[in-house]
């Protein structure tokens, strides 16, 4: 499968040097507080496992699904839940973890949901954010990386449900998705 990159962008290192300092980040802010870690599936599981293991406080998870790509390379625009939250989450800290941030039609539209449920706070972490790509604002409170305007995959994300076990994140040679 890393012959279908056309190049590795982060590599296994860069990744676990970057989830340490956002879980480090994670756990100063919410020090004392009732915090639910809601990873967004499939694209964020790997994120999510070993985000949560570098946060160094008591919290719950929870999982959502929702999408906006299908097959397809481009956002489709509409967004379906396939899967909501089974925690409820009046008064809670919650913190989205997302693996990337690209139209923001999928995050807009998630947090206008769940804001609506009463949470203490909603912050959203996303292990990625490609500005260039952005057709709604998104404030995203903690970031791995900005990338550009490439098509990744590994490390949870995925072309077609392929590609999410890789160990690094790459750019996708054109051809394998043309």
């Amino acid at each position: 499968m890393l012959n279908d990159l056309e190049s590795v962008m982060f590599d296994e290192k860069a990744l676990a040097k970057r989830v340490s300092e956002l879980g480090q980040e994670i756990s100063k802010d919410y020090k004392g507080k009732d915090v639910l870690m809601v990873g967004i599936m499939k694209g964020a599981v790997v994120f999510f496992s070993d985000l949560i293991r570098q946060v160094n406080l008591p919290l719950g998870i929870d999982f959502i699904i929702a999408s906006s790509y299908g097959d397809g390379t481009e956002s489709s625009g509409s967004v379906n839940i396939k899967k909501d939250l089974e925690n409820d989450i009046k008064g809670k800290h919650v913190i989205l973890v997302e693996d990337i941030i690209d139209s923001g039609i999928t995050m807009k539209h998630l947090m206008e949901i769940l804001w609506k449920r009463e949470p203490a706070s909603i912050r959203l972490c996303a292990l990625l954010s490609k500005e260039s790509r952005r057709q709604v604002p998104v404030k995203i409170d903690y970031c791995g990386f900005d990338v550009p305007d490439e098509f990744l995959v590994g490390y949870g994300l995925d072309y077609a449900e392929k590609y999410r076990n890789l160990p690094v994140i790459g750019v996708l040679k054109r051809e394998i998705y043309m």
